[in-house]
């Protein structure tokens, strides 16, 4: 994935800003409004000091107090009504942003999601969204309150004594120089720790939704380990970084007391001179303070905005990434589907140099059955995988009633796609929501007319909920034959033209496979049908068989007519047979 540089990170920040503009520019003059309330102290401070004790005019002091109370209210009022406005205005965005996000990841194309860790993707989703609270709520509010603060202070500084003011802005400035190289140097720090975060998520995430391969292969230890080495890793990440915020408290620190002593110096002296009166300078030390809470600001703030930054720069690199849909803009769509399908001399290459698929040329008619067997990977899961548009040939056309699958919007196509995978997965919610996953607004009846074909009453009626029982995630509360059964309902409800079938019966006990090809077979009439099976059992009804091996076709026909070759088909039915007949035999061994 492509690196996103500052300048990149600042776009996506302006254009987040730009669509809350209106509640944050609320917030901004609510801090507007704080902000000159706020000064209404130290002004009063100076005429306590001159006025009221120096010329002994004690009836200013009730007027004086009466009007910094009024102040302070509106101080309080206005930082309540600016923290609020600005902190709703965060959470929406945040909403907003993690709704956009989920969108584009579900939209990448497959080729994008391969090379992408799950939970390195939900990491950005929920962590990297949530670290731009500070750029959107009450981070940037706080920010634009200490910076129009120091602009208001500057102005009256200059007013009190032009020549001290300049020597602080000098000091100001340097350090401001400095703070901004450090900044980069944290952002940097910051962006490689969220990365391995959500690398670190990703790997955990992936080894708890493997936990039983875990456990069953007693690598409990051995994922620990793992993580454990990833954690320190991290650990040191966070180091580093906490030792770049610490500079920044430090440095902050530095420059205030330095302004400190050179206002205490050049204040006292022009004091004592009769050059600044003792109320301007009361007022010119609380001043100092409205001045340097940008610098203070933002050095507390650092590693929250250090952080916003180096996830501004994350976020747009998966913006960068162009979505199917962003891909098929102004390609045509497909209303209507007949279902005859052509391969034109397809190829395909996973890896640079090394083809899974060469020069593979098929017609299948619609209502067609056309069966793919062959070794493990001989290229049957390829075809299926350029067959639902996940990927595109590298080589040759796929056609799909005459017209070329990569000139056709691919949600439109997959819309007359159906498919059961050799290890579907059902998602936590009930059998009845697994079923009609394809079609939300189907009704119960519909749900239970496909279930029955796929023999899912046979196990969903002995259930106290029915088809309101929960599967748990990936189906984890049914058995593999009952998820199998599940996946077969969901794709008979979308009710497809084309048909894709990749070991659909692999998870079935003997009866209920008999039960299922039944349905199949009445299923895939009128459809066009590209089933896989390792069980050469049942594909003997296709309409053409297609052997596979290293990528390419290497026979071709009916299961009657590959027999009577006696060639790569006659070899696999072979096999078979003499497996059938030792695993028994291999059991009672076992036991």
């Amino acid at each position: 994935m492509r690196r996103v540089t500052s300048s990149g990170a600042w776009r996506e920040a302006r254009a987040l800003l730009r669509r809350h503009r209106w509640p944050l520019t609320a917030a901004l003059f609510l801090v507007v409004a704080n902000r000159i309330a706020a000064l209404a102290l130290p002004a009063a401070s100076k005429y306590v000091v001159d006025e009221v004790i120096g010329r002994q005019r004690i009836g200013l002091l009730v007027p004086i107090a009466l009007l910094t109370c009024a102040a302070v209210v509106l101080e309080a009022a206005t930082a309540f009504g600016a923290g609020q406005v600005a902190g709703l205005a965060g959470h929406r965005a945040i909403a907003e942003l993690r709704r956009r996000l989920q969108q584009r990841m579900v939209g990448l194309p497959l080729r994008r999601l391969d090379a992408l860790q799950s939970g390195a993707l939900a990491a950005r989703l929920m962590t990297d969204s949530e670290q731009l609270r500070y750029v959107v709520g009450s981070g940037v509010v706080q920010l634009a309150s200490s910076l129009l603060t120091g602009a208001l202070a500057v102005g009256l500084l200059f007013w009190l004594d032009p020549s001290l003011s300049l020597a602080v802005l000098a000091i100001l400035s340097l350090a401001a120089v400095a703070l901004s190289g450090g900044f980069r140097r944290l952002a940097a720090v910051l962006e490689r720790a969220g990365r391995l975060h959500a690398e670190v998520t990703g790997r955990l995430v992936e080894a708890l939704g493997g936990i039983r391969t875990v456990k069953a292969h007693g690598a409990e230890r051995r994922e620990a380990h793992r993580f454990t080495r990833e954690a320190h890793r991290l650990l040191r990440e966070g180091i580093l970084a906490l030792r770049g915020i610490s500079r920044f408290h430090a440095g902050s620190t530095l420059v205030s007391g330095i302004v400190g002593v050179v206002i205490i110096v050049v204040g006292g002296r022009a004091v004592a001179a009769g050059t600044m009166s003792l109320g301007s300078f009361v007022m010119y030390v609380s001043l100092t303070g409205f001045l340097l809470s940008p610098v203070v600001q933002i050095a507390a703030g650092a590693g929250e905005l250090g952080k916003a930054v180096a996830a501004l720069r994350r976020i747009a690199e998966l913006r960068g990434l162009a979505t199917e849909e962003e891909e098929d803009r102004g390609r045509a769509g497909l209303p209507r589907l007949v279902g005859t399908v052509d391969l034109e001399d397809v190829s395909y290459r996973y890896v640079q140099g090394q083809l899974a698929l060469r020069g593979v040329s098929l017609h299948a008619p619609a209502g067609s059955t056309t069966a793919l067997v062959g070794a493990n990977g001989s290229g049957k899961s390829t075809l299926c995988r350029l067959l639902l548009a996940h990927d595109r040939p590298t080589a040759g056309r796929i056609l799909v009633d005459g017209c070329d699958l990569a000139a056709v919007r691919r949600r439109d196509y997959r819309s007359h796609v159906g498919v059961v995978l050799q290890d579907d997965v059902l998602f936590d919610g009930t059998i009845g929501d697994n079923i009609r996953y394809g079609r939300p607004g189907a009704t119960l009846s519909d749900v239970g007319a496909v279930a029955r074909l796929a023999h899912c009453d046979e196990f969903v009626d002995r259930l106290p909920d029915g088809y309101s029982t929960r599967v748990g995630e990936r189906g984890v509360r049914l058995s593999a034959g009952q998820r199998q059964r599940v996946a077969i309902a969901r794709a008979l409800l979308v009710d497809p033209r084309i048909l894709i079938l990749d070991e659909a019966t692999s998870s079935l006990d003997p009866e209920s496979e008999v039960l299922i090809q039944d349905a199949l077979r009445r299923l895939c009439r009128g459809r066009t049908t590209f089933v896989i099976a390792h069980r050469l059992a049942t594909v003997r009804s296709a309409d053409q068989i297609l052997v596979l091996e290293r990528g390419t076709i290497v026979e071709q026909g009916r299961h009657e007519e590959l027999l009577a070759r006696e060639g790569r088909y006659w070899r696999l039915c072979h096999a078979q047979r003499e497996h059938d007949r030792q695993r028994p035999l291999e059991v009672g061994h076992g036991s």
